[in-house]
């Protein structure tokens, strides 16, 4: 697996990382020592860089990554690098969400998941989405005062506009910006993308597979019940069926290269951006594996225009979240 580079301290992780939320929570039904077995194999094939929240399965995420780092002991610890956030505050059971940014969440949220995450310091702490009503200043401070206490190495903001990515690179170094980004969601290509390269902060995709649309192999009617997406809107209806002739067209250029709709997905954020680094989510070998091979892939400029045209944003039908989901969520 090919390595780039995580924020300012240059920290090596692999281009692809792994995206561990559906191991907990969203995406139906999950088992832990399956994705115990997936979290093992990612590491052997390169992959070091594992994303999880500490509103995934309401902590649960966090406790499973942390039950994999003890099963590898010190040598496991060295090679992971660990990102998780705070920010969202859920109840059981409950889509719908509130926002808490405030100095003393931040501190006290970052001890919960030291604790669950059984580490004495976070590679990646990021603040998950934004709350307006608390200046990012404070926010970022907060987040500061805890890399000056050695619980954390370096921090990142979540689906924040350019103009907040700016005023929080005055308090202190941003590592990484997450946002979704992928052939059917190109948002952050308006201005985020570019600050981040300016700022040196890399910009982590995640939902690089569109939540698995892209790959062709999903379908409202086969989701399980609480699996969220039946409730995203790109997945319902009309506008299913007209994303699904995108896909398709994708699948016809895929197929030509005799590699997955997926992997050349993956490829796609690769070969345009050398500071992007995707974060597939996944609690299958198998398409672990698959992703990762996405690494070797070189598209032409030929192949990279065919899909910016092909999937421009007037072309994809339907919000990226339902309603309760873009809380916290800015806009360039």
């Amino acid at each position: 697996m090919k390595q780039r580079v995580l924020g300012q301290a240059a920290v090596p992780i692999a281009e692809i990382g792994l995206g561990c939320m559906g191991m907990s929570e969203f995406y139906g039904p999950s088992d832990d020592q399956q994705s115990l077995a997936t979290l093992t194999r990612a590491l052997d094939i390169g992959i070091n860089f594992f994303d999880s929240a500490d509103t995934y399965g309401l902590g649960h995420n966090e406790s499973l990554l942390g039950q994999f780092l003890k099963q590898g002991g010190t040598a496991r610890r060295r090679e992971v690098v660990v990102a998780t956030k705070f920010g969202i505050v859920r109840k059981a059971g409950q889509y719908e969400r509130r926002i808490d940014n405030s100095p003393a969440y931040v501190r006290t949220a970052c001890e919960a998941s030291l604790q669950r995450l059984g580490v004495d310091e976070i590679d990646l702490y990021y603040c998950h989405r934004r709350n307006p009503d608390v200046p990012i200043e404070d926010t970022v401070g907060a987040m500061s005062d805890l890399v000056h206490a050695g619980k954390v190495r370096q921090i990142g903001l979540s689906e924040v506009s350019t103009a907040t990515l700016q005023r929080a690179s005055l308090v202190h170094p941003i590592a990484a910006v997450q946002s979704e980004y992928s052939l059917w969601s190109r948002e952050p290509e308006n201005n985020l993308l570019e600050a981040c390269a300016e700022l040196g902060a890399t910009f982590v995709a995640y939902s690089p597979l569109g939540r698995a649309f892209l790959t062709g192999t999903v379908r409202n009617n086969t989701l399980a019940e609480n699996d969220f997406r039946k409730l995203n809107p790109r997945f319902q209806g009309e506008a299913e069926v007209a994303n699904r002739a995108l896909v398709e067209a994708l699948h016809q250029l895929a197929q030509a290269r005799d590699i997955t709709n997926a992997q050349m997905a993956l490829a796609w954020l690769l070969n345009k951006h050398p500071h992007v680094v995707p974060i597939p989510g996944t609690r299958q070998i198998t398409y672990l594996e698959q992703n990762a091979a996405a690494s070797a892939i070189t598209l032409t400029a030929t192949e990279l225009a065919i899909l910016d045209e092909l999937f421009l944003p007037e072309h994809v039908t339907g919000l990226r979240y339902p309603e309760a989901g873009m809380v916290g969520v800015e806009r360039d």
